[in-house]
């Protein structure tokens, strides 16, 4: 089976992840980044700031130097119609309609709905993990979709991924208290031995399973780094009531 895009969905079943290059178009791309733009100078919240998260590299808290630094700008739909015709658009629609298998798809407000951004200086680094670790939904099927709306390189902390990680079984013995991958454990590092970095130019999207393990390093560069991403699910995987992941509707994609 291929995408619109001529894009093997099996590579996705086999890999956990998958590349879409150009999907956004340069016109929509430069219209979302300056929505961006305006919504960082001045910073408009809701939003999430590296030391609120405390991972390798941040500020110690919003106090010291860097401290007012963002990591992301959340509830992304609700800030400006651009990035919500982005999620429920077609170009979106198309690829996840072929990984998913069926049409009827919806974006959650709940998860990532989000623009990550990672700036020079007090950029943090984060580690191996899952993004279902926090999620609550009837299957652990769901699909993220990240737009790089600039280009994504090793300087400036572009995603690794672990291929096929997606389909491994990990005892929690080998998850640390907040369940990222304890990189001391021999089983753990034959598994980050196996890491890609999944370099991007602006408007290429990574579509990647929920349970894929995947990590990012610091921005060593001197320009903001910026990426709209969301997370999908199937009509027939509901988020479980009274849970995080049920806290905002999710939105049908068009």
């Amino acid at each position: 089976m291929k995408t619109a895009a001529g894009i093997e969905a099996a590579a996705f079943e086999r890999d956990g992840y998958l590349v879409v290059r150009g999907l956004c178009p340069p016109a929509l791309r430069e219209v979302l980044k300056d929505a961006v733009k305006s919504q960082l100078d001045p910073l408009l919240g809701p939003v999430e700031y590296e030391a609120d998260v405390g991972y390798p590299g941040a500020p110690a808290n919003r106090h010291v130097v860097g401290g007012d630094t963002p990591r992301r700008l959340l509830s992304a739909c609700s800030r400006d119609p651009v990035l919500r015709q982005w999620a429920t658009g077609p170009q979106v629609g198309s690829v996840l309609r072929e990984l998913f298998g069926q049409a009827e798809i919806f974006v959650s407000q709940s998860h990532h709905n989000c623009v990550m951004t990672k700036h020079p200086g007090y950029s943090s680094a984060t580690l191996w993990h899952q993004d279902i670790r926090y999620w609550s939904f009837d299957r652990p099927e769901l699909i993220s979709v990240w737009l790089a709306l600039g280009r994504e390189t090793v300087r400036n902390g572009a995603l690794k991924v672990i291929p096929g990680s997606h389909r491994a079984q990990i005892d929690r013995g080998r998850l640390d208290s907040v369940l990222f991958l304890r990189p001391e454990l021999e089983e753990n590092r034959k598994l980050i031995e196996q890491a890609r970095t999944v370099e991007l130019e602006a408007g290429d999207t990574l579509f990647f399973h929920c349970r894929l393990f995947h990590a990012a390093g610091m921005n060593l560069t001197d320009d903001v780094k910026l990426s709209a991403v969301f997370t999908y699910h199937t009509d027939d995987n509901q988020p479980i009531p009274a849970t995080r992941s049920a806290q905002l509707p999710s939105i049908p994609l068009g």
